[in-house]
């Protein structure tokens, strides 16, 4: 039973990933935002490829192509977490330090002095959010019993992260409230001042319609 319930942890893996791909042009700048609590690692694997005329499909990067990686935080103060040069293909990884959307942007290095500088590239990009990658060499290396406690580790920093997703998403939910519920107030507090409005123009309207009558000696 013991083995069952050890075999089915070191088995359960959950990890919050994105995985698309986008065409881009040359030196075109292309932004998606993840939305990432604090404290949360994030690990971004991209590949790149180059559009082929004359065999009219997608073919992989020539040496030369650089992808230049650039990640924004919410924050005014320190805007820039991520910002580096890579090659055709790589990996990436930051750390938030607070809440909120970040702004990952992937920009091609391509000039005209390359053979092929103006043809649509696509990018290939996959984002994974609180996930920690376990070294499987390292835990060959190790006995079952060190194994086993390298992944239930893992395992509870990955529980850690999904609780932690989960208290933001409760913050995101009642932030949500509350700014819904000001709305409502001030649209009733709106709707208020128009009916008030609107009840003083007719009063002075009924005021002024007598007002007239009466100078003309019609009532």
């Amino acid at each position: 039973m013991k083995s069952q319930l050890i075999g089915f942890l070191m088995n359960f893996w959950v990890s919050f990933s994105l995985a698309l791909y986008f065409h881009s042009g040359e030196r075109e700048e292309k932004c998606i935002i993840e939305d990432v609590p604090s404290d949360t690692l994030v690990i971004g694997n991209y590949k790149v490829q180059r559009w082929d005329t004359q065999k009219q499909d997608f073919l992989e990067s020539a040496p030369g192509l650089g992808m230049f990686v650039t990640v924004t935080t919410p924050s005014a103060e320190v805007n820039m977490l991520l910002s580096k040069l890579y090659g055709p293909k790589g990996t990436f990884s930051f750390t938030s330090y607070l809440s909120g959307e970040h702004i990952i942007c992937l920009q091609s290095n391509s000039t005209r002095f390359v053979a092929f500088a103006g043809s649509k590239l696509r990018i290939h990009l996959d984002i994974r959010v609180g996930e920690h990658f376990l070294d499987e060499s390292v835990l060959q290396a190790k006995g079952k019993v060190n194994e086993v406690n390298v992944r239930l580790e893992n395992l509870i920093e990955q529980i850690h992260h999904i609780s932690k997703e989960q208290n933001y998403e409760r913050e995101r939910e009642e932030k949500f409230r509350k700014t819904s519920e000001e709305t409502n107030s001030n649209i009733l507090w709106w709707a208020v001042v128009q009916t008030l409005i609107l009840i003083s123009i007719g009063i002075w309207q009924i005021k002024s319609l007598r007002d007239f009558f009466i100078s003309k000696k019609l009532v």
